[in-house]
């Protein structure tokens, strides 16, 4: 087997669990009517505002 087939199955099946959970996860979040910034309203305002490091990039958090 070549090594492009490997990693082709390798990476695709991470990326199809990945793909099928946050479909899975959308479609929860949008009958339970739940959003983002409810759950983050929940914390309180003394939630505290932190950096992250995502996907290569900085992201604050405001």
């Amino acid at each position: 087997m070549s090594p492009l087939v490997v990693a082709l199955i390798y990476f695709g099946s991470f990326l199809a669990v990945g793909l099928a959970a946050k479909i899975a996860i959308g479609m929860w979040m949008k009958k339970s009517g739940v959003d983002l910034p409810d759950l983050q309203a929940q914390a309180g305002p003394n939630r505290r505002k932190h950096k992250a490091f995502l996907l290569g990039a900085w992201r604050n958090e405001d």
